[in-house]
């Protein structure tokens, strides 16, 4: 398979809705001259770190008493990339697409550490008549959003198959949306493909009888490629470099703490998905969908590059960029 089928992944992004008010820059102080720190995420398996770090005190516990700690969670990487560059959040979770797309536009975006890689799958609707790669042309299909990681792993994927999106002149058409609605969308008709992450993958073949024609292995960037990862920005790494350590290490606790217990994490993340999208998760599909997925806070420079390079033929960026600032490894042990 050519190297633009090799396996990365990523993901992603989905529905959501606001956890906490407003942050500040860690810098700043609150009431009262505390300091307080602002944790952005989304409501999705692949940003489990963040939930059980939430729910297991990990940031309260290695930021101290003299920290608060709020949270905010997002619908897409737009509107946390957003939140980032204005101070309303300090670090958090997001998808490396939106990351690499601010960072080339001049945006103060450091990624930090990795947080899970895997999980993003091609999954075609029930009545769409789909069965391979060979049926897509003419059908439509949907990711949270333009040039998201998602994104770019469909369509680099599909370029060896010559299929192309409708934006670069083949007949594939793209519509963006919540994946949490997924499967409206399916029995609607409106749509006929997804790439999409988990849970929401394991969601549609269980409960809307959909078809998964490209699995998290075989899409490009599958495995390899943090679909995940832990950013901040430089002016917060600036401002406090101990305080940006802290907050790597209890996502380290939290990557520990799944590792070694995934049945109570599962919970978590089934719990915290639930409050935030109003829908819940059966154990069989959240089972399904955490075999796709590996945290880890690994970063590889040479595939986040290789990702940014794919983005760059299939024309979401216009130069290919240089990441070799973007990536701050003083962090990761």
């Amino acid at each position: 398979m050519k190297k633009k089928s090799m396996i990365l992944s990523l993901a992603l992004l989905l529905g959501a809705g606001v956890l906490a008010g407003c942050g500040s820059n860690n810098a700043s102080s609150s009431n009262g001259g505390e300091k307080k720190v602002v944790i952005g995420y989304f409501p999705n398996i692949d940003h489990a770190p963040a939930m059980v770090a939430r729910e297991k005190g990990f940031y309260e516990k290695e930021l101290g008493k003299d920290v608060k700690v709020e949270y905010k969670t997002f619908p897409d990487g737009g509107a946390f990339m957003t939140a980032l560059k204005t101070g309303d959040i300090d670090a958090g979770l997001v998808g490396p697409g939106p990351v690499m797309n601010n960072f080339t536009n001049g945006a103060d975006v450091k990624i930090i550490a990795g947080a899970s890689s895997g999980g993003t799958a091609i999954v075609a609707s029930k009545q769409s008549g789909i069965n391979s790669v060979k049926d897509f042309s003419g059908k439509t299909f949907i990711t949270p959003g333009v040039g998201c990681t998602h994104d770019v792993q469909m369509e680099t994927f599909l370029q060896d198959y010559g299929v192309k999106s409708a934006r670069i002149g083949g007949t594939l058409k793209h519509v963006t949306g919540n994946p949490a609605q997924y499967a409206s969308m399916f029995e609607s008709g409106k749509v006929d493909l997804a790439a999409v992450p988990e849970p929401w993958a394991s969601q549609l073949v269980k409960k809307a009888g959909a078809k998964i024609i490209v699995n998290s292995q075989k899409i490009s960037y599958g495995t390899t490629l943090p679909n995940t990862i832990l950013v901040t920005s430089g002016k917060e790494i600036k401002a406090d470099k101990a305080v940006v350590q802290k907050i790597v290490k209890a996502q380290n606790e939290a990557i520990a703490f799944i590792d070694k217990n995934p049945e109570e994490a599962k919970e978590i993340t089934v719990k915290a998905i639930k409050d935030i999208t109003k829908q819940g998760l059966d154990k069989d599909v959240m089972d399904q969908a955490w075999t796709h997925i590996h945290f880890t806070s690994d970063v590889n420079k040479d595939v986040i590059q290789q990702f940014a390079n794919s983005s760059v033929e299939l024309k979401f960026l216009k130069e290919k960029p240089d990441f070799a600032s973007l990536i701050d490894t003083q962090f990761i042990n």
